[in-house]
């Protein structure tokens, strides 16, 4: 069973994931008040809700939470099928532990929006139902560095600029870590496709020079 270790990858990162939200839940204040610095000032805990997408954003529309809840358990369970779909195939190993980082996210932050709302009561005011309107909990903030745009930059002058202003969970991290690796290391973990260029260039050069090519086969006859 090649895709055995690949779901405990994935299930070792939701433990995870839901031991730290859960922590922060029951042990921090909510907001500034029960922020815990780690190192400095640059990583902090900070326990803070967030209605919508990863790193804070949010859809700004009555269903949006519905609808963004809704994708995420179509991806997850997309997810699910397709590793083992391809760990069956036998592609690169790295694109599977890869694809396991991000099915972990996906559904880590889909318990928070399916069952926090009943679970933790942590639904906005104005939320029609507990279910699929609960908010994800974020705690990882990492504000790097401060600085104030110089006043004659335009649009942006005077204003404060945080490097890293987004407070996120380990969901999050996970996600942004397979993408990652995926993307730097995508032409090993695709290797037809270069195979596929080569053979399309190959082509396109005897296209070019047809009496190249003839004067190959000429060579192979002359052998034989």
């Amino acid at each position: 069973m090649k895709y055995v270790k690949y779901y405990l990858l994935t299930l070792a990162v939701i433990l995870l994931d839901h031991t730290v939200k859960l922590l922060v839940h029951f042990n921090m204040d909510f907001g500034v008040n029960g922020e815990i610095k780690v190192i400095g000032d640059w990583f902090r805990i900070h326990y803070m809700l967030n209605e919508g997408m990863a790193f804070g954003m949010r859809l700004d529309w009555a269903y949006g939470k519905v609808l963004l809840t809704s994708f995420r358990l179509i991806a997850a369970f997309a997810g699910i099928y397709f590793l083992y779909y391809y760990a069956k195939k036998g592609v690169h190993s790295g694109l599977l532990w890869s694809g396991s980082l991000i099915l972990a996210g996906a559904i880590g932050n889909v318990i928070d929006s399916v069952f926090y709302g009943v679970l933790l009561d942590n639904v906005p005011y104005n939320a029609p139902s507990p279910w699929f309107y609960g908010q994800v909990v974020d705690m990882l903030y990492f504000p790097l560095f401060e600085f104030t745009w110089p006043g004659w930059i335009p649009i942006v002058g005077g204003t404060n600029f945080l490097f890293f202003s987004a407070i996120f969970n380990v969901a999050d991290a996970s996600i942004f870590i397979g993408v990652c690796i995926i993307l730097i290391f995508q032409k090993r973990f695709f290797p037809e496709k270069d195979k596929k260029d080569e053979s399309v260039a190959t082509f396109e050069s005897v296209l070019e020079n047809p009496d190249s090519a003839f004067a190959e086969d000429n060579k192979g006859d002359a052998k034989d």
